[in-house]
């Protein structure tokens, strides 16, 4: 079975990633022969919409399970349309990850554990949002990153206050981005009464 693990190095000894969307590495493995491929996450430095591109990607790359740290909602669905179940994993190595995914001793999740990131909802309308453009999906507002105190209990690392400003940045980006979205549309409707 071809397994991918969030990592935060190239091979197999590297740390497995508390994130999805912006992790560093992806490692692709067969779960069969231990084979490994280390690929750059291409949506790493995307101003926004990191997890919905990082789990398109990892679905194109041919992946038939996921193990990681978190699952943002957006990315959560991504998987789901694709049949792709989900694992979290605490922390340890990749090689511990794919260890504890092949014993069985993870179990899938049915949601995503953490909320947007992005704050954009279901997408923008760029055709990575599912369909439902401009953030109109079931999730539309804005949902602020969880503090560490309002996280679910579990054993993931709060995450660091570098991690937190730029998911911080990465949202305010992604509010200017969405209310010059919406100012042109009004500026349109406004034209055509």
């Amino acid at each position: 079975m071809k397994i991918v693990v969030s990592a935060n190095g190239a091979d197999l000894d590297a740390p497995a990633s508390p994130v999805f969307g912006r992790c560093p590495t992806y490692i692709f493995v067969d779960t069969d022969s231990m084979a490994s491929e280390s690929v750059e996450n291409p949506a790493i430095n995307a101003a926004g919409g990191a997890g919905i591109q990082a789990a398109q990607f990892v679905v194109e790359h041919g992946a038939q399970a996921v193990v990681t740290g978190n699952m943002g909602p957006n990315a959560f669905n991504v998987f789901q349309s694709a049949g792709v179940p989900i694992y979290l994993f605490g922390g340890g190595t990749v090689r511990e990850a794919i260890e504890a995914f092949s014993t069985g001793k993870l179990q899938s999740v049915a949601d995503a554990n953490v909320q947007a990131h992005a704050g954009m909802g279901m997408g923008r309308g760029m055709g990575r949002g599912m369909g439902r453009g401009m953030g109109m999906g079931r999730r539309a507002g804005v949902a602020f990153p969880q503090t560490p105190s309002a996280s679910p209990a579990s054993s993931q690392p709060a995450p660091s206050q570098e991690e937190e400003i730029a998911s911080l940045k990465d949202m305010a980006s992604g509010l200017r981005e969405q209310l010059a979205e919406v100012m042109a549309r009004l500026d349109r409707l406004d034209k055509e009464n």
